[in-house]
């Protein structure tokens, strides 16, 4: 299985068609996870909110549209870092695949960053996709 961090957005819908593109390739599922911790890994320097109805029935669609098997977890009051690295410890788990916001070195510094968090602590190979720029 691919297991996607989703967090909305369109670094949200980035990470889920590099998922559902994998899984495709490979010929496995999607496991896609939201989770929101109050006080997580750099909750001070932004807002993680846990995707709404309206949302999530979008990645459904397109997951069903697409024809690759899933699963949606929403958890709150989890460590999204923690909960990718546990579904990462699945035996069937191939490849995490997650988003990257541009931050200033000083972010970076003081703050943490749940992305190279999960870099450094997944077992398995990692993915860091971001959206495509606007072009004008």
């Amino acid at each position: 299985m691919i297991v996607v961090g989703y967090a909305g957005g369109s670094h949200g819908r980035a990470c889920l068609e590099q998922a559902i593109d994998e899984a495709s390739v490979r010929g496995t599922g999607v496991l896609v996870i939201n989770a929101v911790s109050e006080g997580g890994r750099g909750s001070s320097a932004r807002t993680v909110r846990i995707v709404d109805a309206d949302e999530i029935a979008q990645v459904q669609e397109r997951l069903v549209e697409s024809g690759v098997p899933f699963e949606i977890r929403q958890q709150i009051g989890a460590d999204p870092s923690e909960e990718l690295l546990r579904a990462m410890d699945e035996p069937d788990a191939q490849l995490l695949v997650i988003g990257m916001r541009r931050r200033t070195q000083v972010g970076k510094l003081l703050l943490g960053s749940t992305s190279q968090y999960l870099l450094i602590e997944c077992a398995k190979p990692v993915m860091v996709v971001k959206p495509q720029r606007a072009t004008a």
